[in-house]
């Protein structure tokens, strides 16, 4: 089945390159329709229901990214297409499938076709977002997937020791002593974790497992965990965090 494809870019030399190498290297996109701005792109996504928008960011009126904001679910998968790399890591925290630079490299643009393949296989952004917080509101659910540039790893919560902040990034530090890097902002796990009580957030810049934590510095608002990470413990969460060990008669 053919992967339905819609390019929206204000320059039309742009939009009929990309078409041409697409029907050249990647005999698996059908490009059903091409828009010069958000509003008509926004017209032919709805009329034609695409699987991947090839999208441009600097346009007139509206940029790439304000095209999003025109849907209620994301339900196709996003290649940004652009000049100006400054926007590279905006591009995933929309859950872009991939950034491509013009003049667009064949190699990386059959690349970034591949990854929509593999996503075909799955189900889409929305759809895959809503079912990793179903799995976390069902306590029988003892695994969480962390979204990769191939696919999905699924790794068990237990494991998780804690979770820290770098940008638009997440590093997962595993009981193994691994360490995984997410393309994903730390509200994202806090969010899917919300009802895994062993979760707690002391600062903006850490989501720990309380299982895992070996010592409390009370004096110093310091977590350390059972990793040696030192966690800083916000002033204005000290009186939730010691609500939370007594509660689990952690603390006396």
């Amino acid at each position: 089945m053919a992967i339905k494809a819609i390019i929206i870019d204000d320059e039309e030399r742009a939009r009929n390159t990309l078409s041409s190498l697409l029907y050249e290297y990647c005999k698996d996109i059908e490009v059903v329709d091409k828009a010069s701005n958000v509003p008509d792109g926004v017209i032919s996504i709805n009329k034609y229901k695409p699987d991947v928008v090839f999208l441009d960011i600097e346009m007139p009126e509206y940029n790439g990214f304000e095209l999003l904001e025109f849907f209620n679910e994301i339900n196709f998968e996003i290649i940004f297409v652009t000049a100006y790399s400054q926007y590279a890591i905006r591009a995933f925290e929309v859950s872009a499938t991939d950034y491509l630079l013009k003049p667009v490299d064949i190699d990386a643009l059959m690349k970034a076709v591949e990854k929509i393949k593999i996503k075909q296989n799955q189900t889409t952004i929305q759809k895959r977002l809503e079912l990793l917080k179903e799995s976390f509101s069902n306590e029988e659910i003892k695994k969480i997937a962390l979204p990769m540039a191939d696919g999905l790893l699924f790794i068990e919560v237990k494991d998780i020791i804690l979770l820290e902040a770098d940008g638009a990034y997440t590093t997962v530090f595993l009981k193994n002593g691994s360490k995984i890097v997410v393309s994903k902002k730390l509200k994202f796990f806090e969010d899917i974790l919300t009802n895994r009580p062993q979760f707690f957030r002391p600062h903006r810049s850490h989501l720990i497992n309380i299982n895992y934590m070996k010592k409390y510095v009370k004096g110093e608002n310091e977590i350390i965990m059972d990793n040696q990470a030192s966690v800083s413990l916000s002033r204005d969460l000290k009186q939730n965090f010691e609500s939370l060990l007594k509660e689990y008669k952690l603390f006396i």
